[in-house]
């Protein structure tokens, strides 16, 4: 009796072993993770993504690959989501204003002079607001890890400088295809004509748009210093990055390479926003060392702006889930009160 109850100890053992052993080998798959955006290879954006894959790498004893694929080599915007949502990518990177079209209630973070500094874009982002925006994604496929930086976007132009509302009478101004920035400009007194990014530097090139939108990294980048003389410390908007994973993927994680990938998001994330701070200095010297003239807005005619463009922001603000809404300007206020 004592031989059968040793060897079936021996059994027992041997199969908790071979269940501990399949499960640790479970725990970290090997897997190649590709991660998309739109930006080059030298920007910021390229720069965190490259170090998400080594702190991914380096978590997992290398087990999880992430791939990187810069400057829309896996599709624009829309087709990027769609895989993502399909199940064929598995991680992009795009700005939050691509969002507003799956989830409406993202165009709140396109809503100008929301914030005056990154401290206060950070605060936004990472407490309560940018997490209620983040609950919403599941339902629709994805998954959002949180935010980076693309920094604030300022406007640039070949007439003039601008240094109060009415020094946009009459401008045409190249603007991203989104609602929000469209009627926003149009009632500060611009034209606002969307256009596709590729094209926009020889619209500006042959006057067919006086001006445009960007962060200076992007203003720099582009050489639009060659074709716009006046730059406009506008920071009408802050533009955050979203790291997006496809539900389709993360479902087939175990808990433990989720784990890794939000510790190596969480990490990337500090890195990627002080690059950008970084950048958006060296970019702005650029610019101006290229024969760009900058100038500053002053606060008093900031404001002017923002109460100018107030109504279209209540507009669409009515438009949004209320609870939402309520929560997400509940914040902006303690925040801006701090």
């Amino acid at each position: 009796m004592k031989k059968i109850t040793s060897l079936h100890r021996l059994a027992v053992a041997l199969l908790v072993s071979g269940v501990s052993l399949h499960a640790a080998a479970q725990a970290y798959a090997d897997r190649t993770i590709r991660v998309g955006h739109q930006a080059q290879p030298d920007a910021p954006i390229s720069q965190a993504a490259r170090k998400f894959a080594e702190l991914v790498a380096e978590k997992s004893g290398g087990r999880l690959k992430v791939k990187e694929f810069p400057a829309s080599q896996l599709g624009n915007e829309a087709q990027q989501l769609g895989a993502l949502r399909g199940g064929t990518q598995e991680l992009f990177i795009p700005t939050t204003t691509s969002l507003a079209s799956v989830i409406k209630e993202f165009g709140l973070l396109d809503f100008p002079f929301l914030v005056s500094t990154t401290a206060q874009a950070e605060a936004l982002l990472d407490g309560p607001a940018g997490a209620a925006l983040l609950e919403r994604l599941p339902a629709k496929g994805l998954i959002g890890l949180g935010y980076w930086e693309n920094g604030f976007r300022n406007v640039t132009n070949s007439a003039r400088p601008i240094q109060k509302p009415e020094d946009f009478s009459g401008l045409k101004l190249r603007v991203i295809p989104n609602p929000v920035f469209i009627e926003a400009f149009k009632a500060l007194g611009a034209n606002p004509t969307p256009l596709a990014f590729g094209e926009l530097y020889g619209a500006l090139e042959s006057r067919a748009v006086d001006g445009q939108e960007n962060p200076y990294v992007l203003i720099d980048t582009s050489k639009f210093y060659e074709v716009q003389k006046f730059a406009s410390n506008t920071n009408h908007v802050y533009s955050p990055l979203i790291v997006l994973a496809g539900k389709p993927f993360w479902d087939k994680l175990s808990d433990s390479e989720r784990q890794i990938l939000q510790a190596a998001f969480k990490e990337a994330q500090a890195y990627q926003r002080a690059l950008s701070r970084q950048a958006t200095t060296s970019a702005m010297a650029e610019v101006k060392a290229k024969g760009m003239k900058i100038n500053d807005v002053s606060p008093a005619e900031l404001q002017r702006m923002e109460a100018v463009v107030r109504p279209v922001t209540d507009k669409f603000a009515a438009t949004y889930d209320p609870a939402i809404t309520r929560g997400f300007f509940a914040e902006l206020q303690k925040i801006k009160q701090k």
